[in-house]
C-alpha cells in the first residue's frame, strides 16, 4: 500500500487499534499488568496523551488504561462514528488483511467492514474471502487450547472473560469486559434448564465472582483456565478430569439472548 499514514497528534480525541492486537496496561509502561486488550479496528476515545502513552477508554466496553500511541490511528468524531455504524464483527476464527500497514494476521472478534474492501476514516484495507461460522458454538470451539493470558481476548491468548465476550461478539452482544460486570447481565437460569452458550459463573472462597464459561451439550463447560479447555459442568462446579477434581464453585447461570 502507498497510503500515508498519519501518525496520532496530541490534539486528537478518538483513534482505532491498528495492529492485530493491542495490551491495555494498568500504567504507564512496558512492565505494567495487561488489563484487557484491543483488537484491530475497535474505537478508542484517549483522555490523556503524554507520548509516548496514552491514556484511552474503549468506546465498546468503556474499559479505560494506557497503549503505546504507535499502535492506534486517529480519527475524527465523524470518521468515528461512521465507523461505528458500518463496521461488523469478524466471523472468522483469523484471517489475513492488507491494508496500509501492510499484511496482518486478525484475530475473530476483530471490528472490521461489512465488504471484501472496506474503509476505516482514510485508510482503505482488503480481506480474502474465508469460512466463517454461522454458529457460534462451532466458532467458540475453535479456541480450544488457545494459551490463558491474562487480560487477553484473541486467539493469541484469551482470558476466562475475554473468550465469552469475543464469543458473544458473534451473536452481535457486545459484553463487559469482566466476569463480576458480565454476571451483572442477563436473566438467572436454574442448572436443569441450561443451554448451549449460556454463562455459567464461579466464585472464590471470599465470595467473589472470579471465572465464567460458556454452557455447551451435554454436561460440557467451554473455559480458559491454563488453556481453553472443555470440562465437565455439573451444580457444584467444574469437574476437571485431569485433576480428577472440582476446580470452580459454580454459583449460577446467566441466559443473555
Amino acid at each position: 500500500m502507498s497510503e500515508k499514514i498519519k501518525w496520532l497528534e496530541p490534539h486528537q480525541r478518538f483513534a482505532f487499534c491498528a495492529l492485530s492486537v493491542i495490551p491495555v496496561r494498568e500504567e504507564p509502561k512496558d512492565s505494567a499488568e495487561q488489563s484487557t486488550q484491543l483488537l484491530f479496528g475497535e474505537p478508542i476515545e484517549i483522555i490523556a496523551f503524554d507520548r509516548p502513552w496514552l491514556k484511552i477508554r474503549s468506546f465498546l466496553d468503556g474499559y479505560e488504561g494506557y497503549i503505546d500511541h504507535k499502535q492506534v490511528l486517529p480519527l475524527t468524531e465523524k470518521e468515528l462514528r461512521r465507523w461505528l455504524d458500518i463496521s461488523t464483527y469478524s466471523k472468522q476464527h483469523y484471517q489475513i488483511l492488507q491494508g496500509p500497514l501492510g499484511r496482518q494476521i486478525l484475530s475473530g472478534g476483530s471490528l472490521i467492514g461489512t465488504d471484501q474492501t472496506f474503509q476505516i476514516g482514510p485508510y482503505h484495507y482488503q480481506i480474502p474471502e474465508g469460512n466463517t461460522f454461522s454458529d457460534a458454538w462451532a466458532y467458540a470451539l475453535q479456541f480450544l487450547n488457545t494459551p490463558y493470558l491474562w487480560g487477553g481476548k484473541s486467539i493469541f491468548g484469551i482470558d476466562c472473560s475475554g473468550l465469552t465476550q469475543n464469543v458473544y461478539r458473534q451473536l452481535d452482544i457486545n459484553l463487559p469486559r469482566d466476569a463480576y460486570q458480565q454476571a451483572e447481565i442477563g436473566t438467572l437460569v436454574d442448572f436443569e434448564e441450561r443451554q448451549v452458550l449460556d454463562l455459567a459463573f464461579f466464585k472464590n472462597s471470599s465470595g467473589r465472582i472470579h471465572h465464567v464459561g460458556l454452557v455447551g451439550p451435554e454436561q460440557q463447560i467451554l473455559h480458559a483456565s491454563g488453556q481453553v479447555r472443555l470440562d465437565q459442568l455439573t451444580s457444584s462446579g467444574i469437574f476437571n478430569e485431569a485433576a480428577a477434581d472440582f476446580t470452580h464453585s459454580l454459583f449460577e447461570i446467566k441466559r443473555l439472548f
